[in-house]
């Protein structure tokens, strides 16, 4: 594992990338279009993951045939060796549909992660903003921040039925939307605080695009306190990409 020099205190961290084959040991319905899927097997034992938002290869199928998708690990037990993705269950997707049928027993491979961008838990503010992709990792995110952290989180989730509690210690100003112009402006009327923080935001293409120009261009936010992703793309599949 080695350590590039950061611009900031965030750090990127490179792992050996190591495909793993592993067995689903349950599935539970949350709200109404997510599935949290626990898998294990011995190919998890020395499995890491380093950062909230860190991304496994989920892998469906063999050889050019294979369908692949990036997935956030919602938690790992290393203790148990089990992991836990949740598959938001839009579309019709091949990923979606089989974790529509998903049952105990069933074999699938992972890879990964090959890489985390550690952002420390100790800033004076926190803003994340994401779609229902985004909320493995929002979640996640929650759980980790310290008590007396201070987090505006901005979700836009289709069906109300979709929106979640959030587990944590931090102080939480939720916003849910339910569509992306209202996502915007909602980070549109968003006040940057004074002091040291750090935006994350994650969801469809185009609107993480208009949602970082309107946080590093029009409210002044410093590039290298925000990490910004495409986890898809509006026509697209297979989409994932960072936002410079």
């Amino acid at each position: 594992m080695s350590i590039d020099s950061p611009v900031s205190r965030v750090q990127r961290v490179r792992h050996e990338l190591k495909m793993r084959q592993v067995e689903v040991l349950s599935v539970r319905a949350i709200g109404s279009h997510f599935r949290s899927i626990t898998f294990g097997g011995p190919a998890l034992h020395d499995f890491h993951s380093a950062s909230f938002d860190d991304h496994v290869k989920f892998i469906l199928g063999d050889g050019l045939d294979a369908v692949r998708r990036d997935y956030t690990p919602r938690s790992f037990d290393p203790a148990a060796g089990e992991l836990v993705i949740e598959f938001a269950l839009h579309g019709d997707g091949p990923c979606a549909a089989w974790a529509a049928q998903a049952r105990p027993g069933q074999q699938v491979t992972i890879g990964g992660p090959k890489g985390s961008l550690i952002i420390p838990v100790d800033y004076e503010w926190h803003l994340l903003v994401g779609d229902e992709t985004g909320l493995p990792a929002i979640s996640r995110r929650l759980e980790e921040l310290p008590p007396g952290g201070r987090a505006t989180v901005i979700v836009k989730v289709d069906d109300a039925a979709d929106r979640r509690a959030f587990a944590g210690q931090a102080e939480v100003d939720l916003h849910w939307v339910a569509k992306d112009a209202e996502l915007l402006a909602a980070v549109q009327a968003w006040t940057l605080p004074a002091g040291d923080g750090y935006a994350w935001c994650a969801g469809e293409a185009a609107t993480m695009a208009a949602v970082r120009r309107e946080l590093v261009e029009v409210k002044g936010l410093d590039k290298s306190a925000i990490r910004a992703a495409a986890y898809w793309k509006d026509g697209g599949s297979g989409y994932h990409a960072n936002l410079e």
